[in-house]
C-alpha cells in the first residue's frame, strides 16, 4: 500500500522495542492496531458511500434518459393519432360530399317515380262516375 517491505517493517520494530521497551511494547501495538482497524473501517465507510452516491447518480441519468425517451414515443404517438384523426374526418367529409349529390338525385328521382306511378294507375283505373 504504502511501499514498505519487510525489511522496512523489522525495522521499524526494532526501533519501537528499543524506544518504547518491552513492557510498553504490547499496549503500544496493541494501540496501534485500533487505529489501524478504526482507520481502515473508516476508509471502507466512505468509499462505500461514494459508491453509492455514484450508483445513485448513475440511476438517476438513465431514469432521465429513458423519461425523455418515453415522452419522445408518447408525442409520436400523439402526432400520428392526431394524423390519423384528420385523415378520417377528411375522408369522411369527402365521402359525405360525394354521396350528398347522390343523395339529391335518389331523392328526386323517387319523387318523379312515384308521380309516374301514380298518372300511369290514374290512366289504367278512370276514376268512376256517380250516375
Amino acid at each position: 500500500m504504502f511501499g514498505i517491505g519487510f525489511s522496512e517493517l523489522l525495522l521499524i520494530a526494532v526501533i519501537a522495542l528499543l524506544v518504547l521497551g518491552p513492557e510498553r511494547l504490547p499496549k503500544a501495538a496493541r494501540f496501534a492496531g485500533l487505529w489501524v482497524r478504526r482507520a481502515r473501517a473508516q476508509w471502507y465507510s466512505v468509499k462505500t458511500e461514494l459508491e453509492r452516491e455514484l450508483a445513485t447518480e448513475d440511476l438517476r441519468r438513465s431514469l432521465s434518459a429513458q423519461g425523455e425517451e418515453l415522452n419522445a414515443i408518447a408525442r409520436d404517438a400523439n402526432k400520428s393519432i392526431d394524423s390519423a384523426a384528420r385523415s378520417v374526418a377528411t375522408t369522411a367529409s369527402a365521402a359525405s360530399a360525394a354521396l350528398q349529390p347522390t343523395a339529391d338525385t335518389d331523392a328526386a328521382s323517387a319523387e318523379q317515380a312515384v308521380t309516374r306511378d301514380d298518372a300511369a294507375s290514374a290512366e289504367r283505373n278512370p276514376p268512376a262516375t256517380k250516375s
